[in-house]
């Protein structure tokens, strides 16, 4: 892995994390064509690094928005707190249970199987990405002929926030289906505000992606442990530069993303996922 080829997936892992777009599809298709290896040791400490920089984007992007809206008082804490937990608990069951049954079912003889291996499928990650840009087109069409309140504060119900956690546990299995695609075009098709449907799904993001390091970490160092010859020292350095960078690319992603949602051009991501869908297909038709 050198150099170059840390730049080039940490700026598409950066821009694309955090736009409705499917980072992991674009990251899979960039190592493709690098001639990479997606299931490699050093390449998934490299995506937990990755996924570690823009953590820390949506940290630094977000924080004085969220405490305007969720800090102002002890009530409003409360209230933003046991909706986090509710959708998270929601997005662990769904994704766990969905998880958990395509490894039992689709690696049913493979005692150490993760749903990982199925990451770099581009037929796969075509299917979901046409079904997210579908779900984004149909949001930001329905936003256009609505008048949205002017107040992005206003409330959002427990209920709303339980359907955006079950729609992110949808998300997780399944590589091209875009989390803040998804969840944001929930949050909107059910009534709440752009702004705060972009506020809780990045508030979502920041406690879902520590787990998703845990899990990665685990598998690398199961997948180390099956194969010892497998020296990740090396990777350290690189990994490190490339969380730097993602964390860059991603606060230039989510200006980006916060200009085109005010300004009533959400559909856009929705037409780009179904072209990148069509994109993925034809890869996969060729043999990537």
């Amino acid at each position: 892995m050198s150099l170059l080829h840390v730049i080039v997936l940490a700026v598409v892992q950066g821009l694309t994390e955090l736009l409705p777009v499917s980072s992991s599809a674009h990251v899979i298709v960039a190592e493709k064509f690098m001639g990479m290896d997606p299931a490699a040791p050093e390449m998934t400490l490299l995506l937990v690094m990755l996924h570690t920089g823009t953590m820390l984007a949506v940290i630094a992007f977000f924080w004085g928005r969220w405490r305007r809206a969720f800090f102002q008082s002890a009530a409003e804490f409360r209230k933003f707190a046991i909706a986090l937990i509710l959708a998270t608990v929601l997005t662990g069951v769904v994704g766990g249970a969905i998880t958990e049954g395509i490894e039992k079912v689709a690696f049913r003889h493979q005692p150490h199987a993760w749903i990982e291996q199925l990451f770099d499928r581009l037929d796969l990650i075509a299917i979901a990405l046409a079904l997210v840009g579908i779900l984004i087109l149909i949001a930001g069409l329905a936003s256009k002929r609505s008048r949205e309140p002017e107040n992005s504060a206003s409330e959002m119900t427990l209920g709303q926030a339980s359907l955006i956690g079950a729609v992110q546990g949808l998300c997780l299995p399944f590589r091209g289906f875009s989390r803040s695609g998804a969840t944001i075009s929930t949050g909107m098709l059910s009534g709440v505000t752009k702004m705060r449907a972009e506020d809780f799904s990045f508030a979502l993001a920041v406690v879902l992606t520590p787990v998703a390091i845990v899990r990665e970490g685990v598998r690398l160092i199961e997948m180390h442990h099956l194969d010892p010859g497998q020296s990740l020292g090396h990777a350290i350095l690189p990994s490190v530069l490339g969380a730097v960078l993602a964390f860059l690319a991603g606060l230039v992603a989510l200006k980006w993303l916060s200009r085109w949602l005010e300004a009533g051009r959400w559909h856009y991501f929705g037409i780009y996922c179904l072209v990148a869908a069509l994109g993925a297909a034809l890869l996969y038709h060729a043999g990537y």
